[in-house]
């Protein structure tokens, strides 16, 4: 028998064990509480098929650095340093 919804812990705890559960590295019985959850609630299907699909996408690219045109490059760096600017005076 399953744990009602209500028992479960809420969404927002299991999103933070997505990761470890794609990459199987959660103890079973969290596993079974989170397939669980997932079985009543469509949000966090999403969720864990974005992720899991991000994943794969990301393991898929090769570690041959992407090289950017100069221009794009210098406009990111200096978006980034007035980002860090900014993130200081605060």
């Amino acid at each position: 028998m399953t744990k009602p919804h209500a028992e479960l812990p809420p969404c927002h705890d299991l999103a933070l064990q997505l990761s470890a559960y794609l990459d199987g590295d959660l103890p079973a019985d969290l596993c079974r509480d989170l397939e669980v959850h997932m079985g009543d609630c469509p949000d966090c299907r999403v969720v864990l098929d974005t992720l899991g699909r991000t994943v794969q996408i990301v393991r898929s690219l090769s570690d041959t650095p992407i090289f950017l045109p100069a221009d794009v490059e210098a406009r990111l760096l200096a978006r980034l340093t007035e980002i860090a600017r900014k993130a200081q005076q605060l």
